[in-house]
């Protein structure tokens, strides 16, 4: 009989993460061990485990439809139990300061389409912790203006590229879903026009266009690097919180 330690079944993972870009979960992957990555297409996956949990991270590129495929793909592959889909949202209320999770009861599109989550879980504003409507949009949202006019259309709490795509791929794959966010951009300023040419729809931030940005505008690359260093930040909360969510949607499965 040999002696080697067993290997961990990479193959299939209790629980699924669909996020945009690897900014966004790059501080969760530290906290996971073994972690391997793979590319398919325009898709990259890696996996882990946190602790004796194993762990499938899919990152789609930004927008709906790149969050489809990636949820598809991430099902097929891996057969999560649950998928999160974690990242970066806007605030949309005032009061909700960058860092501040956001967990999904129900998400919403402009149109009107709504998924409903079944989800019993107390806010605590008060601690940064808000549950509430989340609204997905197939672009960046940018002024505080828009946002407050999403807010009030759609009595969303914050805005993100993905949820709902990722939302419905799980409801009719019959796989349990969550979404968590965390809050990159508040309401008190706009975000810069350059932030549109500098993050790619492919889910790389393009930071070497800061360059281009200098003969712009000298004010916008401290713009930039100021939402860079707030990302980095919001990206450290989202994983602290993710860490929970996994160990207890690991637990909810675990046979009593």
């Amino acid at each position: 009989m040999s002696d080697a330690e067993p290997q961990p079944d990479f193959a299939h993972a209790h629980v699924g993460i669909v996020h945009a870009t690897a900014m966004e979960v790059n501080p969760f992957l530290e906290r996971c061990e073994r972690v391997r990555k793979y590319t398919g297409g325009d898709l990259v996956f890696r996996g882990g485990l946190l602790g004796d949990i194993r762990v499938a991270l899919a990152q789609s590129g930004m927008g709906p439809k790149a969050a489809r495929l990636a949820t598809q793909a991430l099902i097929d592959g891996h057969s999560p139990a649950w998928i999160v889909s974690a990242g970066f949202s806007g605030a949309l209320q005032s009061g909700m300061k960058i860092g501040d999770i956001v967990v999904g009861d129900s998400i919403v599109d402009v149109e009107g389409t709504q998924v409903s989550i079944d989800l019993k879980m107390p806010a605590n504003p008060a601690a940064g912790l808000h549950v509430g409507r989340l609204l997905t949009v197939d672009r960046m949202v940018r002024t505080i203006a828009e946002k407050q006019e999403l807010a009030q259309q759609h009595a969303a709490i914050a805005v993100d590229m993905e949820s709902l795509a990722v939302a419905q791929v799980c409801r009719e794959a019959k796989t349990k879903f969550l979404a968590v966010r965390v809050i990159s951009d508040d309401l008190s300023v706009d975000l810069p026009k350059e932030i549109l040419s500098v993050v790619g729809t492919a889910g790389t931030a393009r930071w070497g266009a800061v360059a281009g940005a200098i003969f712009k505008r000298l004010g916008s690359v401290q713009d930039l690097w100021r939402l860079r260093e707030q990302a980095q930040g919001a990206a450290e909360r989202l994983a602290t919180f993710l860490d929970g969510v996994v160990v207890q949607l690991h637990g909810a499965e675990a046979p009593s």
